[in-house]
């Protein structure tokens, strides 16, 4: 499972796709949480994640969000810069 960025705590990650299921979504992990977010919206997709640090996740995915579908669909991974 590849680590796509990381920042402020929240570590940002996405399972290969055919091990995976649908939708397509990254994985974050923030301190004791962790949490699926839709690459489509940036919403929570499943688990548990502070109000705070879900609205960076969300940040993040809206800003990346073309980066990441491509991700998705074609499996090649890359480090994305972190948001400030």
């Amino acid at each position: 499972m590849p680590t796509i960025s990381y920042f402020y705590g929240i570590t940002i990650l996405m399972f290969l796709k055919d091990k995976e299921h649908n939708p397509p979504h990254i994985h974050a992990f923030y301190q004791d949480y962790e949490a699926s977010f839709y690459i489509s919206t940036g919403e929570l997709y499943e688990g548990e994640f502070p109000v705070k640090a879900k609205k960076l996740v969300k940040e993040f995915i809206l800003k990346y969000q073309k980066e990441l579908e491509e991700m998705w669909e074609k499996e090649i991974y890359k480090k994305l810069p972190p948001i400030e």
